[in-house]
């Protein structure tokens, strides 16, 4: 549900390959904020959802170990530095690190070529129910 909130179907998947993402998504207006900019509390939707989709991108990436099943956010952090006022910005989402069913992941939003945020995202992979 949080992806039709951000109109994800209408995201372009610009680059993926093992641990990366890179995809190019448009700003709906009902995210916006009254200077027409990317409200900020709507931006850990778009990192929690990338950083979901970093830990499984690529061919054969989908480790039983680390993206099985439900995976839990367990620590996000977001450092502003400019707005984004699309109509359309990019999200790169990098695997950082993996450590049993730890994940570390960088994500970090363009708007045009300037960085606007950046965020560093901690994912759990949970065991499955017994």
């Amino acid at each position: 549900m949080a992806g039709d909130l951000l109109e994800a179907y209408d995201w372009e998947v610009t680059e993926e390959r093992a641990g990366f993402l890179r995809i190019s998504a448009h700003l709906p207006a009902h995210v916006r904020n009254p200077r027409n900019q990317l409200f900020g509390g709507f931006t850990p939707t778009y990192v929690d959802l990338v950083s979901l989709f970093t830990v499984r991108a690529g061919p054969g990436r989908l480790d039983p170990k680390v993206a099985r099943g439900w995976m839990a956010t367990v620590n996000m952090r977001i450092d502003y530095f400019e707005p984004i006022r699309g109509p359309r910005f990019d999200i790169v989402g990098e695997l950082e690190h993996v450590r049993g069913r730890t994940s570390l992941v960088s994500t970090k939003m363009y708007d045009d070529d300037t960085l606007a945020a950046h965020a560093i995202t901690t994912l759990r992979s949970l065991p499955e129910p017994n």
